[in-house]
């Protein structure tokens, strides 16, 4: 069980629903029966958060959750200072707290962009591309990966030039295409790449970040393969954006686009 924002929902969720409905059944009649109409001031509280609590964390729960990326290994496709939409129903309806899968709607896809826990420390949320499924063997050489023995197809583009581009001087803008989905990458050949081959274990999923030569993914065995009960969901859109470098305060321009 992981202590986050979920499970102090739960918490404030079960002690206001207690205090109102104990006094609503047992406590309430008491009083009228002295003459005492006023509530005492922590049920006039409960009684008033109680459901506020409860629509907060079936939205966070069950709809969706923002979540701000935190690091460059998802550049371009996402940067630090986005924050973004991730949805929770995508996948399957779970438990807040127990993450307990109690709907099954559908299954991550290769490609996808996807939030979860790490394996080694679920108490820290990572965002990566899904790349390896289930019984595949994964291999990666430099910014190329190979599935199943069949390399991923990159038209590699122009130099980067979008925020905090003085720290990716020499790096291009790639265009990669797995399973037919089409999504953008960074191709540093400056920067040293996790190389090897690894086999996908069943329920597991091999995660990548798209700035490839600069992601703690599933390559790093602190990371390793993510197991189907760890994924929290799909990254869908950007909200809001903020620039980590000099120039605008936010990147309207990202404000309002879908993750693909």
């Amino acid at each position: 069980m992981v202590v986050d924002f979920a499970f102090v929902l739960v918490v404030l969720a079960a002690l206001t629903g207690a205090v109102w409905g104990l006094d609503r059944w047992w406590f309430a009649a008491k009083r009228r029966a002295r003459g005492v109409v006023k509530e005492p001031l922590l049920v006039d509280y409960s009684r008033s958060f109680f459901p506020v609590i409860v629509i907060v964390l079936a939205l966070r729960s069950f709809l969706y959750e923002p979540f701000r990326i935190p690091s460059d290994s998802m550049m371009p496709t996402l940067i630090q200072g986005d924050f973004i939409f991730v949805n929770k129903w995508r996948y399957g309806l779970r438990l807040p707290v127990l993450n307990a899968r109690v709907l099954e709607i559908g299954e991550p896809a290769r490609g996808d962009v996807v939030v979860f826990r790490k394996p080694s420390e679920p108490s820290v949320v990572f965002i990566k591309r899904l790349v390896g499924m289930p019984g595949d063997t994964v291999r990666v050489a430099g910014s190329q990966v190979w599935i199943n023995g069949i390399a991923s197809q990159i038209d590699p583009g122009e130099l980067y030039s979008g925020p905090k581009n003085e720290q990716y001087p020499f790096t291009q803008v790639g265009e990669e295409q797995l399973d037919g989905r089409r999504h953008v990458l960074m191709l540093d050949p400056t920067r040293p790449s996790m190389e090897g081959e690894w086999r996908v274990p069943a329920g597991h999923y091999f995660m990548m970040g798209d700035n490839r030569n600069n992601s703690r993914d599933s390559r790093f065995p602190d990371v390793g393969f993510v197991p189907a009960d760890h994924v929290i969901g799909k990254a869908e859109a950007i909200w809001l954006s903020f620039n980590p470098g000099p120039g605008p305060f936010l990147l309207w321009e990202r404000m309002g686009t879908g993750i693909r």
